[in-house]
């Protein structure tokens, strides 16, 4: 009705280059769409690094830029994806009565 966007629903993937292990992030960016203040975008105008830049300025901590947001949630999904393949490493290497 106001031709704008209420609701963001994203989702970001990191999967190993063995394709084995993986980590999701997501989550819901609610919006108060106003065609009135000068940075509104209609919804026929929107574009992906548009919605992207939504995002990744909602997820900014501190004095963070969206850039460092952005870089930081893609650190943590590569680390829960690197501790995955750290676990299954030990318990592939481990002896079946434990240490």
């Amino acid at each position: 009705s106001t031709g704008g966007v209420k609701q963001v629903v994203w989702r970001c993937d990191a999967v190993s280059s063995e394709g084995g292990e993986s980590a999701t992030d997501g989550g819901k960016l609610p919006l108060t769409p106003d065609a009135s203040d000068s940075d509104f975008v209609a919804y026929d105008d929107l574009t992906e690094v548009v919605v992207l830049g939504w995002v990744y300025d909602s997820l900014k901590e501190g004095d963070e830029t969206a850039d460092e947001a952005k870089a930081r949630v893609a650190a943590n999904r590569t680390g829960k994806v690197e501790a995955q393949i750290a676990r299954k490493a030990a318990d592939a290497n481990g002896t079946p009565w434990g240490a």
